[in-house]
């Protein structure tokens, strides 16, 4: 049986909240391997002057476990 892990993570960007998203993936992938999936939490977005100048997504983002030799 598959065994997956779930962190949670915050990510932004200048862009929109799916480059936010795909920027949550792409720095989670640098620190674990098997990445599965993304669920987008929350998102928001900083407003300066009337403006969006960023947006945050929190995201928890699963990955599978490597396989453990049992003996």
């Amino acid at each position: 049986m598959s065994m997956l892990k779930v962190i949670e993570v915050l990510a932004e960007s200048d862009k929109g909240f799916e480059d936010a998203a795909q920027n949550a993936v792409t720095q989670a992938s640098q620190s674990v391997r098997n990445v599965k999936s993304v669920y987008i939490k929350d998102m928001n977005a900083a407003v300066e002057n009337g403006q969006i100048t960023s947006y945050r997504v929190n995201a928890k983002i699963s990955f599978l476990l490597d396989d453990q030799d049992a003996g």
